[in-house]
């Protein structure tokens, strides 16, 4: 099969972002330069890579299959170019993918467990939603991910192989307020009550759902600001501006001006952070940032 460098690292960068468009933008190239890319490896491998919808594109079975190898070679070319370059050796690098919750409660303070204890070991980290980190993780762009599910915990996709998923914090959702509002010194609030208040989300957008709106509140929530970044939320439920839903493991990173309460009339609302990765044997380094993870959910959940 006569394939190109450029050709293997288009399809690493789609199978990653999940449309030409964004694949396009993060490469450099024009979208018609990427769909070319696309057309010319799915001519050589004489199979469709990606099917095709609205709203973006996904792997083929034959397409995961080639992105398999794809990363293989990529990967050995780039520490190829690295000992050329007389760079120093980078076995000791862990990339690191995490949902915006687990950043300030989690990551954070599992790097500087590794900063004193293996100074050495590099760890890069990427922030995003479940569905985007799933690509990457597919596409050979992170080792190891934090992800968010909710009941029943199903695995984050359906592709093969299955992906292997350890569960590491369980967690519920509560409502950050303000400190001198309504209902910071009642400790709960109920979903009538919370359906009148304005509230702060995140975007979202398709098949990328991130919290605001507490889950199956009555009626049509006014929200009036739409923010992705955690402290802006939260800094604006301290100036007044509105409520917001949030993970009660981010209790510690709250700041002040912000109480944290129960919805009493709704069922709790109930989240899994698990590690996920591809399956197949962990690297030493890898071994070393899921010991630290694993360590800071146990202090979590005391």
């Amino acid at each position: 099969m006569d394939v190109t460098v450029v050709g293997l690292r288009v399809l690493r960068e789609v199978a990653e972002r999940g449309t030409f468009t964004a694949a396009a933008q993060e490469l450099g190239y024009t979208q018609s330069a990427v769909s070319r890319q696309v057309a010319g490896l799915e001519q050589a491998a004489g199979v469709r890579l990606f099917d095709r919808f609205p709203g973006g594109v996904r792997l083929t079975a034959e397409g995961r299959a080639l992105l398999r190898h794809a990363v293989t070679a990529l990967d050995a070319l780039d520490a190829a170019d690295r000992e050329l370059r007389g760079a120093r050796d980078d076995s000791g690098r862990v990339r690191l993918g995490h949902i915006p919750a687990a950043g300030p409660v989690l990551v954070a303070h599992a790097l500087a467990t590794l900063r004193r204890e293996r100074p050495r070991l590099q760890v890069s980290t990427r922030e995003g939603t479940t569905p985007s980190l799933v690509r990457a993780l597919r596409a050979g762009a992170l080792d190891l991910a934090l992800l968010s599910s909710r009941p029943p915990h199903r695995s984050p996709d359906t592709d093969a192989p299955p992906l292997h998923t350890e569960p590491l914090l369980e967690d519920r959702l509560v409502v950050a307020v303000p400190a001198d509002g309504r209902f910071a010194d009642r400790g709960e609030a109920t979903a009538g009550e919370l359906a009148d208040e304005t509230w702060i989300a995140a975007p979202s957008g398709r098949g990328e759902p991130l919290l605001g709106v507490w889950p199956g509140l009555p009626g049509r929530p006014r929200v009036h600001h739409a923010v992705r970044d955690w402290l802006t939320k939260l800094h604006l439920v301290a100036a007044g501006a509105g409520v917001t839903t949030v993970p009660a493991t981010l209790r510690s990173a709250i700041p002040p001006g912000v109480r944290l309460v129960t919805v009493a009339d709704l069922p709790e609302e109930r989240r899994r952070v698990s590690l996920v990765r591809l399956p197949g044997p962990t690297t030493p380094p890898v071994d070393a940032v899921l010991h630290a993870l694993r360590r800071r959910a146990a202090e979590l959940a005391d």
